[in-house]
This record gives C-alpha cells, structure tokens and sequence, in this order.
C-alpha cells in the first residue's frame, strides 16, 4: 500500500505546493482523498491514470478540497472510462456536488454516483472499510480511516507436515481457514499450522480541523495520520479562530492516538520551508514528516 501526496498546501496553491489530494493505491486499486484544483495534472506527473482510480472521498467543500472534481471527471469521460466511478462526501453536501457536476457540458461514459456519508458510518469494500469521522470545522466536514481486514496468521508448513499433512491442496485449504485430514483420517485445523491473526494497516485523514479526543480515538493505532497542520504554534490564535491545527497541535493528537507516523498536511502558504513546523512537530511526536508534493510513502504490512 503506497500513499502519494498529489497536493500539500493549504487554501492556495504555491509555486511547490499543489491543493490538497491524496492518492492511496492498494493493491489493484486507487483512490483519491479530497481533489483539489491542479489535482489532474499532479496525478500525471505522479504516473497515476485517471482510468484507474476506483473512488473518491471528500472530506468537505470548501474549494480548495474539491474544485478539481469536475474537471478530472470530464478527463476521465475524454478518455472514454466505462467502469463505475463513486464519489462520497459528507451527507449534507451530496447534492452540492451533484450540481458542481453537472455545471461543465460534457457526456459522461460511465456509471457515475455520489453518496453522502454521516460521521460515524462506515463503507465496506473489499479487504478493507472506510471509517468516518467529526471533526471540527465551520462547515459540514468528516475525516476518514482506511481500515484493512485482519489477516490471516502466518502458515507454518513444517507443522502441517510433522502432523501428516502433505504439501498441495491441503496446504492451501488450511490457509483458507479450512480443515484438512491426514491420510490415516486425523483432522488438522488451522489453529494447529497457523499463528494468531494478524492486525490490517489503518491510514487516517483528517481533512481541515482543530485537534479533538474525538480525532484522538478515531487515528488511535493509525499506521500513518495525516493531519491538518496549517499554522505553527506562533499562530495558534489564528489557527482557533480558522478552525486548523497547528503543526505542534498535530503532533499531540498523533502522540496521544499511538500512531505509527504523522504526516504534516495543509501548510499554509506561508511556510515556503516547513522546517519550523517540523521541528515543533518533533519535539513532541519524533516519528513526523512534512511530504513535499509527490512524496509517496509506503505502508509496510505488520508481521
């Protein structure tokens, strides 16, 4: 699983810094979290086909978040996509987008929905689920965990085999969480080959918000949180009064939640060099970074 960071600054875009996008690919599939303006042609320079990303998640409306949504659909319809796109957002806003949509005059080639999402719901897709969240903005606005499914205990095939079982199928079923008889009859469960369950990687965006308990517990156990770090800890007052979080602020939530690694995201176009935020980051929370645009990173599988 790799995260690229398609777009990392804050309300405006700078000379290095593009509007806030995320790309997330899995596996076989791609999605984006919040698309802003120049998202497009960040994905291009990044290798990333608009043909090939599977959903779109936004975490609110302000339009430095989503401006590039209309756009990148229109490409994707140029380019003659026929697979299902789905695009989620928070509930209130579900026709807003609609609308934005349906502004430039294009045809659409394929299968195109939006559905709104209320904080706490969670969507179910294929080896993993999307979690949501509150957080604490002036407009409607939720933060997501992409959670993965447990995975199944590491197989140990010297045991199988010390129990009777022979290499082949029976292998295959027992790493399928089935049962499997020896030649004499004896059954072998896969408790009897197989080590304890092994936890999934979480990955947790806040989109635009002050730091809350309520973030705390959602990113808890995170492999990465990406958190909104707009301001350094001289503009705190201005980070209250615009409903961000400074860098410092960011490490704590991040501290508290027991992540892995923090990501600083949404930098105000102010901070040319992020070093200042850095440095106030890590003097809380060591484990932090400030991706520059296209910085990808991979999350490792946990043993």
């Amino acid at each position: 699983m790799k995260v690229i960071f398609l777009g990392t600054s804050g309300s405006l875009p700078t000379p290095k810094r593009s509007l806030p996008a995320i790309a997330v690919k899995r596996e076989k599939e791609l999605l984006l979290f919040d698309c802003g303006e120049g998202a497009q042609a960040q994905m291009a320079k990044a290798g990333l086909s608009p043909l090939r990303v599977n959903a779109i998640f936004l975490t609110h409306l302000h339009g430095d978040h989503f401006l590039g949504l209309a756009g990148l659909v229109q490409t994707m319809a140029l380019l003659g996509r026929e697979t299902p796109l789905r695009i989620y957002c928070p509930h209130e806003d579900e026709e807003r987008v609609w609308g934005y949509l349906r502004l430039p005059r294009y045809t659409v080639t394929f299968d195109l929905s939006v559905e709104g999402l209320r904080a706490g719901s969670e969507l179910r897709r294929e080896g993993y689920r999307i979690a949501t969240c509150d957080v604490v903005h002036p407009v409607p606005a939720i933060a997501y965990s992409l959670i993965e499914n447990e995975r199944p205990g590491r197989f140990y095939p010297e045991r199988a085999m010390e129990l009777g079982i022979k290499p082949g199928p029976d292998f295959s079923r027992l790493q399928a969480g089935e049962t499997a008889r020896t030649a004499n009859g004896r059954v072998v469960r896969p408790a009897d080959v197989m080590g304890s369950p092994r936890p999934g990687r979480k990955i947790t965006y806040t989109g635009d918000t002050r730091p809350s308990d309520e973030i705390v517990d959602f990113a808890a156990g995170s492999d990465l949180l990406i958190h909104d770090s707009t301001f350094s800890a001289e503009l705190t007052e201005k980070a209250v009064e615009s409903s961000h979080s400074t860098a410092a602020e960011a490490a704590e939530v991040a501290r508290r939640a027991g992540v892995g690694m923090l990501a600083l995201f949404h930098i105000s176009p102010r901070y040319t060099d992020p070093s200042v935020l850095l440095e106030e980051a890590r003097g809380i929370f060591p484990e932090t970074l400030a991706p520059e645009d296209l910085t990808e990173i991979s999350i490792p599988l946990k043993k």
